[in-house]
């Protein structure tokens, strides 16, 4: 861009060189506004080296705004000294902008020199010096200087102090200051309001609901923004009820984009799907457009492919469907409904992939149990030029199910330079315990330097899984005399260790730990002790930590019908399955089923057993399984029922499965029934032909007949196939 200037007669000059440089700055203005900086720089270049014109205030303000939005510190600061040459930094306007110049190159030396020499600092000045501080972290200066103000009546100064303390992790000094502009009686605005309510998280409710009062005072609530951020906080604060009523205690017009995106999410984040997909019909209705960030939390509440194909039409309809985020977001979607055909047709038409993308699709057959697929998809990343992270390896070992693929990603994180990132060892210890390979798996962990309490989890859960409960339990040790403590997932895997080994002792401080930090309001851990406890024989800890339950699940139910079963408690479980149908807030499943069949059939309660069986068919709907079967037929056969056992089993409901026909013949065995034992052996011979046991059983049956000779024979079949029986062993040392 070159422009040209042209020379007058003398007596017009000042007037012309007058007109010229307003033109000019004009000119200049309009490139800095349009992002034109480069142009706006060579322009003042142009007006510098004029011999008619020379660069006044305004156009020196204009060419340092161009500087501070481009970040060219080095011309900035060549403006800086030709504003001090000619003086021009004197006006507040070019010292302002010098000030956010240096502001934006979190130069902050350079902000208090610019700053000290302002003689008569206004507004901006002070708005940009306290922002420029808080950012770089200098809030015990930015107070100092606050403190020494002589006048503080301005509520964007304080506004600059409460949002930059807010966003760069001052939170107590924000609130204090917000409660201090309060208390000298400075006027909040919508933008204070909006940054203290960003802090406001489960801690601070109490503060949230004060400063709500504030807002309706102040009327204040007319502003979408405040409202926005009202509910936000309510979220926060997980109080969904109070996010509820505020949005309909606001007036429809006052509702813009954002308040349904701020309802949207925060109802997905709750768990709330139902109730986000029907906040995005809501916003419909409204005349509101969906935006990306509606889609993308809309996305993450559907859980059926019916419902995912309608919203994934409504993102394409309203020209959504070349953003990234918007299709990484269906990608998940499908994922989550299972249907990962769908999510690699969006991965296949998406055309601008981010890392995000291929992570998402990796991800995606890691969880649909794909190993094969995932590792495809990592290979046509490589091809396609993608640098990996860490969650892309983390992902592939997650998905590992050979040793040699575990060593290869192994091997590609440490290519990559990310074999040190926590999350790839985390993934690395997880990948190698699931494998059985803890030999390989505790190196790894021990090599961890800054190890995050996932680490813990992955090598105490890793000992678990490989039988090692003595080392998962030191682990455990180790872990409480470390700087982190244990969470929700470590004292369930903990739980889980002593009921494997009937740990009492163990269990009960576990117990009065959770009890002494807080943890007893997590539905998983009291289910987790129920077990615990039954394990360990004591019954009746597992009824006291079931009756102190303040909220109960189907899993709740379960653990404790499953805990009476065990311990031969028939009718005592039939009566906890009752109760638990007078439950409103809980119905019974499949797992429900099993556990109350069995103690009916360890209880030898035929006519229970059989009424629920039916009513698990005729009222709930759900199509008996091999479990199930299992627990019918043995309560039949236990109690002598063999017919009807028989009779089951010939059902068209069931197609048998081995588990059946064993608990059958064991009947056939204790009850003498020999054509029917007869038959069940011929079955079980058909598919476990070198299982001894089968043998036994029907000799034993032939003998309790009388009739040695076949029972002799069927001992001479095993001999001639080989089948070896195998002996019994005794702890008992003579």
């Amino acid at each position: 861009m070159r422009f040209h200037f042209y020379k007058e007669p003398t007596k017009t000059l000042t007037q012309v060189a007058t007109k010229q440089i307003l033109k000019l700055n004009q000119t200049l203005a309009n490139l800095t506004r349009s992002h034109r900086y480069s142009e706006a720089l060579q322009l003042f270049t142009q007006i510098h080296s004029s011999p008619s014109v020379g660069p006044d205030h305004y156009t020196l303000s204009s060419a340092v705004t161009a500087c501070a939005n481009c970040r060219d510190v080095a011309f900035g600061t060549q403006l800086h000294a030709h504003a001090i040459r000619t003086g021009l930094k004197a006006y507040p306007h070019v010292a302002n902008t010098l000030l956010s110049l240096y502001a934006k190159a979190e130069d902050l030396n350079s902000v208090k020199w610019v700053f000290d020499g302002i003689e008569n600092p206004d507004v901006y000045s002070w708005t940009t010096l306290f922002s420029a501080c808080t950012k770089l972290g200098h809030v015990d200066y930015a107070c100092e200087v606050f403190d020494k103000m002589p006048q503080k009546g301005s509520v964007a100064i304080w506004n600059a102090m409460i949002t930059g303390c807010a966003e760069n992790g001052f939170d107590e000094v924000a609130i204090d200051f917000f409660c201090e502009m309060h208390r000298m009686g400075v006027m909040h605005d919508n933008y204070g309001f909006a940054s203290v309510l960003s802090l406001c998280g489960l801690g601070l409710l109490g503060f949230g609901r004060q400063v709500h009062s504030l807002v309706l005072k102040t009327g204040f609530l007319g502003r979408s923004s405040v409202v926005n951020a009202l509910i936000t906080m309510y979220f926060n604060c997980r109080s969904v009820s109070e996010a509820f009523d505020l949005f309909e205690e606001a007036e429809g017009a006052i509702y813009d984009q954002i308040t349904f995106n701020v309802m949207i999410d925060g109802l997905v984040s709750a768990g709330r799907n139902k109730e986000a997909l029907e906040m995005f019909k809501l916003m419909q209705e409204a005349c509101l457009r969906p935006t990306e960030l509606t889609f993308v939390s809309v996305m993450t509440s559907c859980s059926t492919a019916r419902v995912a194909n309608h919203v994934l039409a409504q993102a394409v309809k309203s020209g959504f469907e070349t953003f990234t985020s918007v299709s990484n977001a269906a990608i998940t979607m499908y994922s989550g409904c299972g249907d990962l055909h769908a999510a690699y047709q969006v991965f296949q038409t998406l055309e601008e992939k981010d890392l995000i993308s291929w992570n998402t699709m990796i991800s995606t057959y890691v969880q649909g149990n794909d190993s094969k697929l995932a590792i495809l998809v990592y290979q046509q990343m490589q091809r396609a030029g993608v640098k990996p992270d860490e969650f892309t390896f983390g992902s592939l070992l997650a998905s590992s199910e050979l040793i040699e693929i575990v060593q290869m990603v192994q091997a590609l994180a440490h290519k990559n330079g990310l074999i040190l990132k926590i999350y790839v060892s985390n993934a690395l210890v997880s990948a190698y315990a699931k494998l059985g390979l803890i030999d390989l798996a505790y190196p790894v962990f021990k090599d961890i330097e800054s190890k995050n309490l996932i680490s813990w989890n992955a090598i105490v859960s890793g000992f678990l899984l490989n039988g090692l409960v003595k080392e998962g339990l030191e682990q455990f040790s180790n872990l409480l005399m470390s700087e982190h403590r244990p969470d929700v997932c470590t004292l369930s895997i903990i739980l889980s260790i002593c009921s494997s080994t009937s740990a009492l002792k163990d269990g009960k401080q576990v117990h009065g730990y959770i009890l002494k930090f807080g943890f007893s309001h997590q539905m998983c851990l009291g289910n987790a002790l129920i077990t615990m406890y039954a394990k360990c024989g004591v019954i009746d800890w597992s009824v006291r930590v079931f009756n102190a339950m303040t909220q109960k699940d189907t899993v709740s139910w379960n653990s404790l019908i499953a805990a009476y079963a065990q311990h031969g408690k028939g009718n005592e479980a039939v009566r906890c399955f009752e109760a638990m149908q007078d439950a409103s807030a809980v119905k019974p499943d499949q797992a429900t089923f099993t556990a109350v069949l069995s103690a009916c059939s360890h209880a030898g309660l035929v006519v229970d057993g059989t009424r629920i069986f039916n009513s698990m068919i005729r009222n709930y709907g759900f199509i008996p399984e091999v479990d199930h079967f299992s627990c019918i037929v043995d309560l039949l056969g236990r109690a002598g029922y063999l017919d009807e056992a028989e009779t089951v089993i010939n059902s068209k409901q069931i197609e048998a499965h081995p588990n059946i026909w064993w608990t059958l013949i064991s009947s056939c065995a204790a009850h003498g029934n020999l054509r029917l034992g007869r038959t069940v052996a011929g079955f079980l011979l058909e598919t476990e032909q070198n299982n001894p046991t089968v043998y036994v059983l029907l000799a034993s049956i032939y003998a309790a007949a009388s009739q040695w000779e076949e029972a002799a024979n069927v001992r001479e079949l095993m001999n001639r196939t080989r089948v070896p029986k195998i002996p019994g062993l005794s702890w008992t040392k003579s």
